[in-house]
């Protein structure tokens, strides 16, 4: 049979489908390379043979397609490739576990077709270094052994409470306490979280304690294969029925990890399950994802999913596009996006200075290059002395660095104080997406470059939105300077527990020790026509913030759960100015109907009349 137009080739060319027309893509189909689906064998050898001829594709300037016929694939650890990473908010380990490396490819599509990719035993799925035009499509990650664990919770007293794990996870009982087993590892229970069993919600007032402080002095004991009492006068008992999320391992390895790489689309992918942080960008740029669920697998009735944060975007540049993505599940934050800062630990010379990586989950980062611009900023206010341009750039060790800079550094800024890097912060578009109950918050915001959150639904156990910031204690940089929220519903579990930053359903909240009321760190944002179904009194909380307005937005009373939090003030503005609050319509008993100001001039606050809003000053 003649098929006109292609040219299958043979030899040293198995595997690859050529298009007669030179601007066609290569196809490249891993079944040609020694593996099919649904065997259980082992995938990464022959996905990197078919990576390798992507890449030699790539070279001669060819478009290609890597194809997976829709199935099961395995990735076990033993031939996986083992790399020295230092990935953004991740513990540090010599070598990263990764399973399917693309390095040095342009103008790729990677396509699961439905495929189901199972990984085993602590590794990275997919990374992604020194690649541009990457298209990620159409499959679906997860474990067979999670890397966390559940368990559904069978009974309760005042002197324990029984709980039946999930098979999945095999464990054992040392010394009275809980280990858990899979390929190769095993790791202590440290953490746990509750989830509702019909809702799939985070109780009220549960989160990081919903077994009370000391619960981890609990004694296990095994009744029968799988159903273990923990002897313990818990001080918060869960309700019977509802699953406990138990959290064992460490975050060290990335989802999928996007590394020195330009112009990468995840489209259409299921994220079940992830070994710490969901997908990790770092220093790439123009990053898009679209219809990526980071959830819990239905079919295993798990009500976790991602080990930490759903897409966690660290020092990157271009635009960043997420829409219609929906987080549910995870163990920190759905979005997080921000920069680095770094500590000053010695000046050498006017225009020099050796600076150190504080955090020890940011170290080893190529943190400036030649001609890319950075803010000097006062640690404890977090003021900015203005900006300078690298001359160069050197690594001492993983977690010090030497940087020179083509004029002096200006006047004022001292040891202990911080840098930035503003080269690197992209525009952010969150559209269209749904945050479903999470451990934390749901979007976390920190990058000097437009940003817009429009169309999308919360429903976060703690605060919806966090702006913040800090050179003190993550040092995750970015004072915005253009932010737009609007179009969103914010429902009723939205600040149902308490985590840091939880001042408000939105929670403007820069870590600033000694606030300067003559620099303050955020400014323009806007919070537009969204609906909040408060069943609490505060929805906005905003610290050291320049032209704020809270415009059309309503506040619908909610009577799903019991008010319970300490500050009993509906609009919170603390040392800000130029705010204004203007088209606000209340429905129902919406408790506080007030705006609180605290350490600031009334004459900052401009408040349309017909709100039937009081304003209150903090003496």
């Amino acid at each position: 049979m003649l098929l006109t137009g292609f040219i299958f080739s043979c030899g040293g060319s198995a595997g690859v489908t050529r298009s007669a027309n030179p601007e066609s893509e290569v196809r490249i189909d891993v079944s040609r390379f020694g593996i099919q689906p649904n065997t259980g064998e082992d995938a990464v050898p022959a996905v990197r043979l078919a990576l390798a001829r992507a890449r030699e594709e790539s070279a001669a300037g060819r478009r290609t397609r890597l194809i997976f016929p829709q199935g099961r694939y395995d990735f076990f650890t033993d031939k996986s490739e083992k790399r020295e990473y230092f990935e953004s908010n991740t513990y540090l380990r010599d070598r990263r576990i990764c399973a399917i490396v693309i390095e040095g490819v342009s103008n790729l599509v990677l396509d699961g077709q439905g495929s189901n990719f199972i990984f085993h035993g602590p590794m990275q799925p997919l990374t992604i270094d020194k690649s541009s035009n990457i298209r990620l499509q159409n499959f679906r990650v997860d474990w067979d052994v999670p890397l966390t664990a559940q368990a559904q919770v069978a009974a309760v007293s005042d002197s324990c409470i029984d709980i039946r794990i999930a098979g999945e996870s095999p464990y054992i009982i040392r010394e009275g306490k809980i280990f858990f087993q899979g390929e190769n590892w095993e790791s202590g229970w440290w953490g746990v979280i509750e989830f509702a069993r019909d809702s799939h919600i985070i109780p009220q007032g549960s989160g990081d304690q919903c077994l009370g402080r000391n619960w981890r002095q609990y004694r296990a004991e095994e009744l029968e294969p799988g159903l273990v009492r923990l002897h313990h006068a818990f001080t918060r008992r869960p309700a019977a029925g509802n699953y406990l999320i138990m959290r064992h391992n460490r975050r060290e390895h990335a989802g999928m990890f996007f590394f020195h790489s330009d112009t990468i689309t995840v489209r259409d992918v299921d994220v079940y399950h992830t070994a710490g942080l969901g997908l990790l960008g770092q220093y790439s740029s123009n990053l898009r994802f679209e219809k990526v669920r980071v959830i819990p697998n239905a079919r295993k009735n798990r009500y976790f999913s991602g080990h930490d944060d759903g897409i966690h975007l660290a020092n990157c540049r271009g635009k960043v596009v997420i829409q219609d993505c929906v987080f549910g599940g995870l163990m920190d934050d759905p979005i997080n996006v921000h920069g680095t800062c770094v500590r000053i630990i010695e000046i050498p010379a006017p225009d020099r200075l050796i600076c150190r990586f504080v955090h020890d989950m940011s170290v080893g980062q190529l943190w400036g290059r030649t001609g890319e611009t950075v803010r000097f900023i006062k640690a404890a206010s977090l003021k900015s002395l203005g900006s300078g341009t690298i001359r160069s750039w050197k690594a001492l060790s993983a977690t010090d660095f030497e940087i020179a800079f083509r004029k002096a550094i200006p006047a004022g800024l001292n040891v202990g104080d911080a840098l930035e890097n503003l080269t690197w912060t992209p525009e952010v578009l969150i559209s269209r997406c749904t945050f479903n109950s999470c451990r934390a918050r749901g979007v976390l915001l920190s990058t000097p470059g437009r940003s817009i959150i429009e169309n999308s639904v919360f429903r976060s156990s703690g605060a919806a939105i966090l702006i913040a910031g800090d050179a003190n204690q993550w040092y995750e940089s970015g004072g915005v300077r253009d932010v737009l929220i609007r179009d969103n519903i914010f429902e009723s579990p939205s600040l149902s527990s308490w985590y840091q930053f939880g001042e408000g359903i939105i929670s403007i909240f820069p870590e600033i020790p000694e606030p300067d009321a003559g620099a303050l760190f955020h400014r323009n944002i806007r919070i537009e026509h969204n609906i909040f179904l408060a069943f609490d009194y505060p929805v906005l909380y905003a610290l050291s913030t320049d032209s704020l307005v809270f415009r059309d937005n309503t506040i619908r009373r909610s009577y799903d759960r019991v008010p319970w939090h300490w500050n009993k003030n509906m609009l919170n503005f603390t040392a800000c100015t130029h705010v204004r609050v203007e088209g606000t319509r209340l429905i129902g008993d919406v408790l506080g109907r007030d705006i609180m100001l605290r350490n600031m001039s009334p004459g900052e606050l401009t408040v349309a009349p017909g709100q039937g809003l009081s304003v209150r000053e903090k003496e």
